[in-house]
């Protein structure tokens, strides 16, 4: 709608030649109402860029339109205040009459000396003027309204409420979102014309030149200069910068009305007058930017008033688009104004524009925020990925350091099973755990620096370093769970062994000692003969000789004793019981046995006779009965071996005491023989012999049975000791087939960790291509698995046959159980980089060819070859790529690449810092700007407009995390977007 009372005279531009207009944006219509004669406003944009207007007033014209404008305003019920200024024009203009009917033309010539009623004369040409005037003053007020609104205020009487110089400049300033010069503040019309001055300043430095307009005209009220540069600020604010493919105002505005209303039937925009009459293309413009306001489907072509006040009613109530016209004065016009309908269609421009930057805008934050949620669900993962595996190391570690003994190798022998189960079915999944972990925690870090967030911190004792260091722990406290498990094995044999021997000796002893008290104790000296007395004596001597040749055995029993008690054996109650038996016996049989030798002593005076080959037998048959009884303990003797050696040479000891029987067999006949001796002797001298041999218990019964069980024994001997040979033969074969595959693993396993190190290095072609091969390469490795568990096959083998060592290889298979996790974990690793690397390139825009420039500047500067470059490497990488930096500059650089100080740059934080040079990401600024166009540019957002703009689940996650704002203009549930926009990108805490 133009400004009443003006016409443009010239443009100003920056060129010597006026431009050449590319519309009528601005034209004289001098059918329109009547309100402007021969000249009008002009004005037009070239490529989109506003001209300068100069302003001057043109005489009021009148018309049959503005008697219908009057018309208009005298109908519009809802407007009351233009019912009293058009009362208060009507007082001023004319006596009163009744209302105008509608002329039948446009023009009729005026009747001199006529009067205002009833007649077409001068008092009615003015009438339908000031009426004109109402209808612009209606128009200009909702405009204002509708942007003083935004500073809580608005205007009743656009000539009254402007005097003063506040309104207009706070209205600038809203429209502008400009700050003006402070505005005065007294009541003197002096104050007034300063404001007012500010904001025709202000105005002019847009590039509107005002002619004739001045501050004193708007202070004084007057209407037609008042609302003339309303329309300048119009045309200025709300049409002139409006532009569709470089089209001038106008037409840009039309453009994009005609782009919208395309796909609706029955709308058809080609102008700004008459193409809207029907309202269907308000509607259409509403339906089209949000259909849930209006059902389209239900308009009427044939009833635009009910179309026009849809139109108005929803777009004042749901758009905040003031009420700017009247449907019935549209309906009612044959050629609505063209300046109106651009001005009310140019606030569904500026409404839905910023809708559509609304919409950019939260799309941009729904892309941050969803990168924020990826993250967090990321670290969450990770966090209870490493509780997980932290609380299965905390029960694992007390396990494995339970070091309780148990009493039977049964037991025992199950705990080892124990053992391999949790080496073969346990720990597997957990080192993929610990694996994926890192893997996790790399791509994570990754992810955070493209999107240019701060390094994800695990929780306290949950970095990777920390399930190292507990990993490490489980390791050694799991080495040393199975060296106690096989050393408390070998002790259970040993102790076991001991103790089978110490039964044997100590029953073999008992049996020995049976009687012998009762027999010291005897006092059958006393009424024996000389003889008897002298035999008496020499079986004590027997006795003593047999007594000395136990000394051994009991020594033994108790060395024995002794070394069951230091092995912890858990029956060395008993053990010791016995053997203290022994011991008290065995002292008790000594001092037994000085006193009967005293007492025959004495009476050896009285015995004489004595039987030599009594004596001579029991001489021999006591150390022959002896070796007899030491021979077959020997041979029952149980034994343990561990080696082929050790079997051989028990072999040989066997083969030299089988070598001793002929010898032995003589003696035996020997001692026979001087028992049969004595027989003959008493047969022949016919000697009354009471009783057997006094100097011996043992018969030549005795004797012939213990070298028949010897001569028994020995084949049974003979049979234990092969099939022990033939078990460590069987041992031997292991041994040779471990070693044979270990030799083999081992040495292939070093091979593949030196090739991989390689491959990490001197990597060649897209990373695609490096990733295909390293994979190929980790199916390769994978593949080698079986070679493994067929160790670890032959290792379980060597365990249950309790071999303990194996001279045949150096490699054990712990070390090989190591360097496989390390080569899985390695060629693991070296994929994740790659995986990482690719990630880098595609979010930060990064070329292959700069990528594999990346990769030969860092491979020309690790001269080591380790895949990190030193300091003084990295500096000169820096030189040689361009960088010219000092002290201050170079140590920055480092604190970003190398932030442990460990003095090295791996290939990682290279690629990182270097993507970081050449690739733009997101940063704080650009979410706070995108929050501050959804908050209306406002310096806070409230939970409303978060719900508005963006999709549920991310607006509920910006209200969890949002702290209130605390501004001085803060509202009750306001929320302080800046601190949220920092704290995303880690430069403050969320």
């Amino acid at each position: 709608m133009l400004p009443l009372g003006y016409s443009v005279l010239k443009l100003q531009n920056s060129e010597t030649k006026p431009p050449k207009l590319r519309g009528d944006l601005f034209r004289m219509e001098s059918r329109c109402l009547g309100m402007w004669r021969g000249g009008g406003w002009e004005g037009g944009v070239k490529g989109g860029a506003p001209s300068p207007i100069t302003l001057v007033p043109s005489a009021w014209a009148t018309s049959a339109a503005a008697h219908h404008l009057a018309d208009g305003v005298q109908r519009d019920s809802r407007n009351g205040h233009a019912r009293r200024l058009c009362g208060l024009y009507r007082a001023r203009a004319c006596p009163p009459r009744p209302p105008l009917a509608r002329p039948a033309s446009s023009t009729e010539p005026h009747q001199a000396g006529g009067s205002c009623r009833g007649s077409r004369g001068p008092c009615d040409s003015r009438q339908r003027l000031t009426l004109a005037v109402l209808a612009f003053a209606q128009t200009f007020t909702a405009w204002c309204n509708s942007h003083l609104r935004k500073a809580g205020t608005q205007i009743e009487n656009i000539e009254e409420d402007f005097r003063d110089g506040l309104k207009l400049m706070l209205l600038l300033e809203v429209i502008s979102g400009e700050r003006l010069a402070k505005p005065e503040r007294g009541k003197m019309r002096v104050h007034k014309i300063s404001n007012v001055n500010k904001a025709l300043d202000f105005i002019a430095s847009k590039g509107v030149k005002l002619v004739s307009i001045g501050a004193e005209e708007i202070v004084d009220g007057n209407v037609k200069m008042t609302l003339g540069m309303i329309w300048t600020i119009i045309l200025r604010f709300a049409i002139q910068d409006i532009s569709v493919e470089e089209t001038s105002a106008k037409e840009g505005l039309l453009l994009w009305c005609q782009r919208k209303t395309a796909p609706y039937k029955n709308v058809n925009i080609q102008n700004f007058h008459i193409s809207w009459k029907d309202g269907l293309g308000f509607c259409a413009l509403i339906h089209r930017h949000r259909p849930e306001l209006i059902d389209y489907g239900k308009l009427r072509k044939d009833d635009p008033l009910t179309n026009l006040n849809t139109a108005f009613d929803v777009a004042e109530k749901y758009l905040d688009i003031p009420k700017m016209l009247d449907a019935e004065d549209i309906v009612g016009t044959a050629r609505p104004d063209e300046k109106a309908i651009m001005t009310y269609v140019s606030s569904f421009y500026h409404a839905f524009s910023g809708a559509q930057k609304a919409e950019t805008a939260a799309n941009r934050i729904c892309k941050v925020l969803a990168v924020n949620q990826e993250n967090e669900q990321l670290m969450e993962d990770y966090e209870k990925l490493a509780s997980d595996l932290l609380e299965w190391i905390r029960r694992t570690i007390p396990w494995l350091e339970n070091r309780l003994p148990e009493n039977t190798m049964h037991a025992m022998q199950q705990k080892l099973e124990d053992f391999r189960d949790y080496r073969r079915l346990h720990k597997p999944p957990k080192v993929q755990e610990k694996c994926q972990l890192e893997i996790n925690f790399n791509t994570l870090q990754t992810k955070l620096r493209l999107s240019n967030r701060p390094a994800f911190m695990p929780s306290e004792g949950r970095m990777v370093s920390d399930i190292n260091n507990a990993w490490g722990c489980l390791e050694q406290a799991e080495k040393g769970y199975e060296e106690w498990l096989l050393n408390e094995i070998r002790r259970l044999e040993r102790l076991d062994h001991l103790a089978e021997k110490f039964r044997q000796k100590a029953s073999i002893h008992e049996a020995w000692t049976d009687g012998k008290e009762a027999m010291l104790r005897q006092k059958d000296y006393e009424t024996a003969t000389l003889s008897e007395i002298k035999a008496l004596l020499k079986k004590h001597e027997a006795f003593e000789s047999d007594l000395a040749a136990h000394q051994d055995r009991v020594e033994q029993i108790a060395a024995i004793a002794q070394e069951l008690n230091e092995l912890d054996y858990y029956d060395s109650p008993s053990v010791n019981s016995r053997c203290q038996k022994i011991c008290d016996q065995w002292d008790n049989l000594g001092a037994l046995t000085q006193k009967r030798r005293e007492a025959l002593e004495r009476t050896e005076k009285l015995l004489e006779t004595i039987d030599q080959l009594y004596l001579e037998y029991a001489k021999r048959a006591a150390p022959f009965n002896n070796w007899m009884e030491g021979a077959m303990e020997d041979l029952q003797d149980t034994f343990i071996v561990h080696t082929i050696e050790e079997i051989q040479g028990l072999t040989t000891a066997h083969e030299q005491f089988k070598a001793t029987l002929p010898d032995a067999d003589k003696e035996r006949l020997a001692i026979l023989g001087i028992h049969n001796e004595v027989s003959k002797i008493v047969q022949t001298y016919h000697v009354n012999m009471a009783g057997t041999n006094p100097y011996t218990t043992i018969t030549p019964q005795e004797i012939n049975g213990k070298w028949d069980h010897v001569r028994q024994l020995v084949p049974r001997r003979d049979q234990a000791l092969t099939e022990e040979h033939a078990r460590q033969q069987h041992n031997e074969r292991l041994r040779k087939q471990f070693g044979a595959q270990a030799n083999v693993i081992g040495p292939w396993i070093q091979t593949k960790m030196e090739e991989i190190g390689r491959i990490s290095i001197e990597m060649h072609g897209t990373l695609e291509d490096q990733l295909s091969h390293l994979r190929q390469y980790e199916k390769s490795i994978v593949n080698y698995k079986p070679k493994i568990d067929q160790l670890e096959g032959d290792h379980q083998l060597i365990q249950e046959a309790l071999i303990f060592d194996n001279k045949h290889t150096n490699y054990t298979m712990e070390h090989i159980r190591v360097g496989w996790e390390q080569l899985l974990t390695t060629i693991a690793r070296t994929i994740n980089e790659v995986e990482n690397q690719i990630l880098t390139r595609d979010a930060k825009g990064i070329s292959q060819e700069q990528m594999n420039e990346f990769r030969a500047s860092f491979n020309h500067f690790d001269r080591k070859k380790t895949g990190m470059m030193d300091t003084d490497d990295f500096r000169a990488c820096l030189i040689s790529m361009g960088y010219n930096m000092g002290e201050a500059e170079f140590a920055r650089i480092m604190s970003i690449v190398d932030p442990n100080r460990l003095g090295v740059v791996t290939f990682q934080a290279f690629i990182d810092f270097m993507s970081r040079e050449t690739a733009d990401t997101d940063t704080a600024d650009q979410v706070m700007a995108s929050f501050k166009i959804l908050a209306g540019d406002k310096n806070y957002i409230t939970v409303d407009e978060l719900r508005r703009e963006l999709p549920p689940d991310q607006a509920e996650y910006c209200i969890a995390r949002m702290a209130p704002y605390t501004g001085p203009d803060a509202v009750p549930g306001a929320l302080d977007y800046m601190s949220f926009s920092t704290a995303l990108y880690g430069e403050s805490d969320l």
